[in-house]
């Protein structure tokens, strides 16, 4: 491994360290747990005593205090895992449930679930999708009304990634009855009555939790209001850059061991004499694959490097979330084409990372969406 910008040979000694931990500890059992539809819950202790759930979070809450590039290193690692589905649950928790609670939560929410969380000790879950709300979020339906102590909660939320499991919900709800992206506000759910989770039967990411939430007259205590009231959308918008990096590297990590893997397949696997990657048709497919990976690779470096450095880098993460995703998706067929009959079969898990790819043009903002974003970044 060499150093590319924005990582130094800290950050490259570290990469070492993560991709044998995530070798030794998480991808002996992905297969187990994809089968399973569910990972243990003491893998969030597992990553605690590693110091994984807080690596960008200050060391006065349990942090490592390693920023941004630590958690873009473990994200870029933790792809490798073999489970889309585990690598979700726990990025979920690292890099879209906890940062709010970081960045906007009082001191004491943050000692009640920011501090637990990076122990591994509560698992967190953001709650904002709704079943008639997902792109538009601002159209989100899930009331809190207003009552003596805090607020009654009734309403649901949909594709919560640790839905079922979590031990609290960063949830968007309205405070007002009043449309668009006026009256959102955020609460800190924590799971109890009148909470119901259903997991979600999925095309993919089959070892994650994923669900459908519903809130039926749930209390929820004034000292729970995460932000102001009213101005929860800035919330929403906060950490969204951050979420569409985190999916860019998972990509970008994902794409390269795929390739590996295929790789080792080809030059493995005899067709007329001689192994199928010596055949001009398959060299020119990991031709055009390496080429692909390597743009990805730029194109998310570059947007990370921006925002690490705290440049406005809308334009850029969104080109990287969009250029990742379906490209992602579209390397994992090629792979599991050089496999041929093999990998359409399990014992393979090319056929996996095919399925959990394809869910990269969806989360986090749609294609449609991001090429939305980004042609008003370009004026248009």
């Amino acid at each position: 491994m060499t150093t590319q910008p924005p990582f130094t040979q800290e950050h490259d000694e570290f990469r070492g360290v993560v991709r044998r931990w995530v070798a030794n500890e998480l991808a002996p059992h992905a297969r187990e747990w994809e089968e399973a539809h569910w990972f243990p819950d003491d893998v969030f202790a597992k990553l605690a005593e590693q110091g994984y759930l807080g690596l960008k979070y200050p060391e006065e809450y349990g942090g490592e205090g390693g920023g941004y590039l630590a958690d873009a290193v473990f994200t870029e690692e933790l792809s490798r895992c073999g489970s889309g589905g585990l690598a979700a649950g726990i990025g979920a928790h690292i890099g879209i449930a906890t940062p709010p609670v970081w960045k906007f939560g009082t001191e004491a929410q943050k000692q009640r679930y920011l501090v637990p969380a990076i122990a591994g000790e509560k698992i967190a879950a953001l709650a904002i999708t709704e079943p008639d709300a997902g792109s538009d979020v601002a159209a989100i339906r899930t009331l809190a009304r207003r009552v003596d102590g805090g607020f009654v909660v009734n309403g649901s939320k949909m594709f919560i990634t640790n839905g079922v499991r979590a031990h609290f919900y960063v949830t968007a709800v309205k405070t007002t009855l009043e449309g668009g992206h006026h009256g959102i506000s955020f609460l800190i759910v924590d799971r109890g009555e009148g909470v119901g989770a259903e997991p979600i039967e999925k095309m993919g990411w089959h070892a994650s939790d994923t669900a459908l939430i519903a809130f039926d007259d749930v209390f929820v205590a004034e000292e729970n209001l995460l932000g102001r009231e009213h101005e929860g959308f800035a919330l929403i918008m906060a950490n969204f850059q951050w979420e569409r990096l985190l999916m860019s590297l998972g990509a970008v990590g994902a794409m390269q061991r795929a390739f590996e893997v295929t790789l080792a397949y080809a030059q493995g696997r005899t067709a007329f004499g001689r192994p199928i990657s010596a055949h001009q048709v398959i060299r020119h497919k990991f031709a055009d694959m390496a080429t692909t990976i390597e743009g990805c690779r730029c194109v998310t470096y570059n947007a990370l490097r921006l925002f690490v450095e705290g440049h406005d880098a809308v334009r850029q993460v969104t080109m990287a979330k969009l250029a990742t995703q379906r490209s992602c998706f579209e390397l994992m067929d090629t792979c599991l084409q050089i496999h041929g009959g093999a990998g359409y079969i399990a014992e393979y898990d090319i056929e996996r990372a095919a399925r959990d790819a394809r869910l990269g043009p969806i989360g986090g903002g749609t294609d449609e969406m991001m090429k939305e974003i980004l042609g008003k970044a370009l004026g248009i």
